[in-house]
């Protein structure tokens, strides 16, 4: 049988009770992917306190370089997935994760190519990311829904001339 669009556990993640994403309900678009193990996202507001009493402190204050600034955090799910070549896995945050656990994710959505399967770097392993406006670090537990994957279509301009780039590495490694 051919394959055409669906998922895998990561090498690194085989035996470690990875479930593959299932849709919740017959009509639901989105297949729910869990988080492959405990990961800590911490509040925003601990940087943005530091990096304000920094700012108020003239003898401490550092060049701009040297700042902490605000950062995503990943979370593995231990899931690579296949499409054909005019498709595209889009992650979407789950609809509760801000509401409940003030959790957002940065891109908004995110985009993994059919490319990205089986790259070299990491071997197409899907993550997603997230920051936390709550007041509080929050802890995402394995197995807990962090995010669905929606397979898409697209569909490409005239005059497209892109034939032979082929990616080489994992996660963002299509930017220039």
């Amino acid at each position: 049988m051919n394959k055409v669009r669906g998922f895998e556990i990561v090498s690194e993640y085989e035996g470690k009770d990875v479930v593959l994403p299932e849709r919740a309900t017959q009509q639901a678009a989105g297949y729910d992917f869990q988080a492959a193990e405990d990961i800590v996202v911490p509040t925003i507001w601990n940087v943005l306190l530091k990096n304000q009493a920094l700012q108020q402190n003239e003898a401490s204050r550092l060049p701009l370089e040297n700042k902490e600034y605000l950062a995503s955090t990943l979370v593995p799910t231990g899931i690579k997935a296949y499409m054909q070549e005019n498709e595209y896995l889009q992650l979407a945050n789950r609809s509760s994760n801000p509401i409940k656990n003030q959790l957002s994710m940065p891109n908004g959505v995110g985009i993994v190519d059919a490319d990205y399967y089986g790259n070299e770097k990491n071997e197409g392993h899907i993550y997603f990311q997230f920051i936390n406006y709550g007041l509080t670090d929050y802890v995402i537990k394995k197995g807990d829904r962090i995010g669905q994957g929606i397979f898409m279509p697209y569909l490409k301009a005239d005059g497209d001339t892109n034939t032979g780039v082929l990616r080489m590495g994992g996660f963002g490694s299509s930017g220039k």
